[in-house]
């Protein structure tokens, strides 16, 4: 059980030291990223093998496309005082037949609250991808990604659902250029004047 007096940095000791899933194909190696200070919470699915083997999470093709769409450099987006970086599995799922696997059901009821609760400062949560979706919007979403990332004005300021990244989701942005267009000008405004508060 984590305790409720456990600081964020004992909290982001513990989950690194996790090892609830030993039997993952690639062994545990939870990949996160969080401050006290941070103001956007990135909420995504789980590390790939990449990054995973980099240790650093979105360090990779995924990664340089939300960088651009969020309109930061590497720097800024890993200063964990401006970005958290909590997805729904912290280590790399392993592969099956259509990529990687979903992220471990055990992860997000261990230690996706507490981690949560200790970060006051959040005022912007990028939801990527259908399981980051599930766990923040819950019934709120749409039956499809699609059609809750079109309506991201419902969740606007506060959150914005957006489809992941990955490359392997370029049929969906050519097949959306609306998305671009009018969510991602809106989304780096919101960004730049956040990391003009950072202390």
């Amino acid at each position: 059980m984590v305790s409720n007096t456990s600081t964020l940095d004992k909290l982001l000791e513990d989950v690194r030291a996790c090892t609830i899933c030993n039997e993952l194909p690639l062994g545990p190696s939870p990949l996160l990223q969080a401050g006290s200070g941070a103001k956007i919470l990135i909420a995504g699915q789980a590390p790939g093998s990449k990054t995973h083997e980099k240790g650093r999470p979105f360090d990779d093709q995924s990664g340089k496309r939300l960088r651009t769409w969020l309109g930061v450099t590497e720097d800024q987006f890993y200063d964990p005082e401006l970005f958290a970086i909590i997805p729904m599995g912290f280590c790399f799922p392993g592969t099956g037949k259509g990529g990687d696997l979903p992220p471990r059901s055990e992860c997000a009821p261990q230690w996706r609250r507490p981690l949560l609760d200790r970060l006051p400062a959040i005022e912007l949560t990028l939801i990527l991808g259908q399981y980051a979706l599930d766990w923040h919007l819950g019934d709120a979403k749409s039956k499809t990604l699609t059609g809750t990332v079109e309506r991201w004005q419902e969740f606007w300021p506060d959150a914005l659902p957006l489809p992941h990244p990955s490359p392997r989701n370029i049929r969906w942005f050519k097949a959306n250029p609306w998305f671009e267009a009018d969510v991602i000008p809106v989304l780096q405004k919101r960004i730049a004047n956040l990391i003009k508060k950072r202390p």
